[in-house]
């Protein structure tokens, strides 16, 4: 910490220039790596290791610290500190000469990002990508940085101050830094959750104060919370759909709608082929950071199914499509698996490939056309982009616009496709950003869950075949022989399974089996549930930790459970250990959700801002829970029909168990009673602790079920 201090007040250099990029020189060792963003440096200067025992060995043979850079392969300011420093002859020189470097991709290694992250955010008070660490050889971090710019500039150093003072503290004054070290990865130790008194309120005041929470930084004029730069974050539109379900509170509808309607209007959603952009820049959604990953086209698509289904309004069923056209279309493998993300850089510069300048957009449209791209859009001569070129930003609802030109909705629509048809076909002629083509297995899992939900609501088969065929990859391929998950698909990679690979997978698994109820994904998910609990759970304090019980290679086990650009892994857990327990009537999956709770619970109630997946989870487990038992096959109509009851209302707290024989029977108990009615297919439905006779009709269900609105 005093290192940093020491740091920052360096003078500038008054001779610093900018270094050209350096041609592609002699491989390193990063060259026989299967990550994109370890191979995008393999030509490095740099003499990289790869995150490795070989690395550490080095470090303590040779007695230098260990330079740590973690990023991943569709990071902006990662290209710019590659450009900038780790091409650089001069830059690599320094490193080469008083530290051993390693590289690590975040995405590949979440368990070592999570763990310096941390640390970090404990020494500097930020976080971010890259991630520079300096640490010793036994993996104790002493300094923390973000992005560091070759040379320093307005008080702050650069690589080339940096690295020499530290390698001069090493030498002189190492008791210090070994002192700093320890106390750093004690803080990280301690830092672990413990579990709430006996006495916290794991009840509906949480989620009063969750709500309260996020109205209070609720941005009215723009929808979002907080200013810029702004996140999706849909975890918290989900929790308000579910706190709006239960409450009736209609402002927690409206921040939900309104946030939904102004990112899919802006320019961080791509309007010409659909997905959305990482994050908005400024507070109105309208200049995004322009990486795309698949994270974040999931959890959307969740939240706007979800307000379709609360709202009916057909403009969230339009964005989710639009979202999963962009996935099933750029980022589906051969064999069904999805990919990382995009980049934000094309041909070297940030945005390039989704940008249009004016004279180009003239000449690509026929003027009736142009004319009303410039009604719809926010386009200028002079751009609204830095660059002079202009996003894409809608000025208008297309309903709004619609009554506005005086046509009707559906005619402005089929004009605005045969304009985004034309503009598409020239964009794709440019040089598309480089895409991560590695296959995780917990955001595959977010990504499967999404598809099931749309499956299901919008009635579309073809996106649960594409959830299915990414189950079947990853439960056929993205296994070890005793059944543990991989977290990373890529030529070959096995890399172990992480928390939110199980939570996500299974998650995702449940989500398809009440879209297409073939048992072996319900099984599958128990199966993954018992090696989570049985690798995962610290049987000391509760809850799960980041890293299996065979991790070797870390300093420590970091648990957590606040959510950030995706929900966390324990509280996703508790989710799946509910659903669970209602689908195959298991109280221990129901008992070991609610240690979950108790674990989490003090973090929670300390500050509910950033655990919304929590209380999601909280609401689901405090119901009344829907549990819906159907006996009949899929293909019946009379199924078929009560299925399309259930799956057109917004019913975030039900779990669908369709029985149809033994199978089912073995994996829940109870199905083993239930029986058709008179020959047709009957709905059992239960609500917390009391079952109402069976039906037999579309419409008796319908009542029963607006009854638990």
């Amino acid at each position: 910490m005093a290192i940093r201090s020491i740091v920052i007040l360096m003078a500038k250099d008054p001779n610093q220039s900018k270094s050209p990029s350096a041609l592609s020189g002699p491989a390193n060792r990063l060259i026989d790596e299967k990550s994109p963003y370890l191979l995008q440096h393999a030509h490095n200067p740099v003499d990289w290791y790869p995150w490795s025992e070989e690395a550490f060995q080095a470090a303590a043979r040779e007695d230098r610290p260990v330079f740590l850079s973690v990023g991943y392969s569709t990071c902006h300011w990662c290209h710019v500190m590659e450009r900038e420093t780790f091409e650089d002859e001069k830059a690599a020189r320094v490193l080469n000469e008083g530290f051993v470097s390693i590289k690590v991709d975040r995405e590949e290694r979440p368990d070592i990002d999570q763990i310096y992250m941390k640390a970090a955010l404990a020494m500097t008070g930020r976080g971010g990508w890259p991630l520079s660490i300096i640490m010793t050889a036994d993996k104790k971090p002493f300094f923390a940085a973000t992005y560091i710019p070759k040379r320093g500039s307005f008080g702050q150093a650069g690589m080339m101050e940096i690295i020499p003072r530290i390698g001069e503290l090493w030498r002189e004054n190492r008791d210090e830094l070994l002192r700093s070290a320890d106390q750093i990865l004690d803080h990280l130790k301690q830092a672990a959750v413990v579990p709430s008194p006996e006495d916290e309120a794991l009840d509906e005041s949480l989620l009063k104060r969750g709500y309260d929470a996020l109205a209070s930084i609720y941005d009215p004029q723009n929808g979002g919370f907080g200013g810029a730069p702004k996140f999706p974050a849909p975890h918290n539109l989900l929790f308000l759909l579910r706190y709006w379900k239960r409450s009736k509170d209609a402002f927690a509808l409206q921040m939900v709608e309104e946030t939904l309607q102004a990112m899919s209007m802006g320019g961080v959603f791509d309007h010409l082929g659909g997905g959305f952009h990482r994050y908005s820049t400024d507070a109105g959604w309208r200049i995004p950071h322009f990486e795309k990953m698949l994270y974040d086209q999931a959890t959307m698509a969740m939240a706007y199914t979800e307000a379709y289904q609360a709202t009916g309004k057909k403009e969230y069923a339009r964005t989710v499509q639009e979202i999963l056209g962009y996935v099933l279309r750029d980022m589906t493998s051969q064999q069904g698996g999805f990919f990382s993300a995009e980049d934000a850089d094309s041909e070297g510069e940030e945005g390039a490939y989704y940008l249009w300048g004016a004279e180009e957009l003239k000449e690509v449209l026929e003027k009736e056309d142009l004319r009303l791209l410039i009604r719809l859009f926010d386009i200028y001569e002079s751009g609204n982009f830095e660059t002079g070129r202009n996003i894409l930003i809608a000025r208008s609802t297309f309903k709004d616009a619609a009554s506005v030109l005086g046509v009707s909705e559906g005619d402005l629509w089929r004009r605005w496709e045969g304009i985004r048809e034309r503009l598409l076909s020239v964009r794709e002629k440019r040089v598309h950003p480089q895409k991560d083509d590695k296959i995780l297995a917990d955001w595959n899992g977010l990504m499967i869950s999404a598809l099931a939900k749309a499956a299901q609501a919008l009635n579309r088969p073809d996106y649960a075949n594409a959830a299915a065929r990414a189950a079947d990859f990853i439960l056929n391929e993205m296994k070890t022989e005793d059944g543990r998950l991989l977290h990373s698909y890529r030529e070959g990679s096995a890399i172990s399974g992480c928390l939110d690979d199980y939570a996500f997978l299974v998650w995702g698994l449940i989500d398809l089996y009440e879209t297409l109820f073939e048992i072996k994904y319900l099984r599958a998910a128990a199966k993954l549930t018992r090696a989570m609990i049985e690798h995962f759970w610290d049987n000391g304090k509760g809850g799960l930790f980041f890293s299996p019980d065979d991790a070797s290679d870390l300093p420590l086990r970091e648990k957590a459970f606040r959510d950030g650009a995706i929900p966390s892994g324990n509280s996703a857990a508790m989710l799946d250990l509910l659903r669970l327990s209602h689908l195959t009537g298991q109280p221990e999956c129901e008992n070991k959700a609610w240690q979950l709770a108790r674990a989490s619970g003090a973090s929670a109630a300390g500050q509910t801002l950033g655990y919304t997946m929590l209380l999601s989870s909280l609401d689901y487990g405090l119901g009344p829970a829907i549990q819906i038992a159907l006996v009949g096959k899929k293909e019946d109509e009379d199924a078929v029909e009560m299925l399309k009851v259930i799956r057109e209302r917004f019913l975030p707290s039900k779990s669908v168990l369709l029985s149809q024989g033994e199978d089912t029977a073995e994996m829940a108990e109870f199905a083993r009673g239930l029986a058709k009615i008179e020959g047709k297919s009957a709905a059992y439905v239960c609500s917390g602790k009391s079952c109402r006779p069976p039906v037999t009709s579309p419409r008796e269900l319908m009542l029963m079920l607006g009854e638990q609105n």
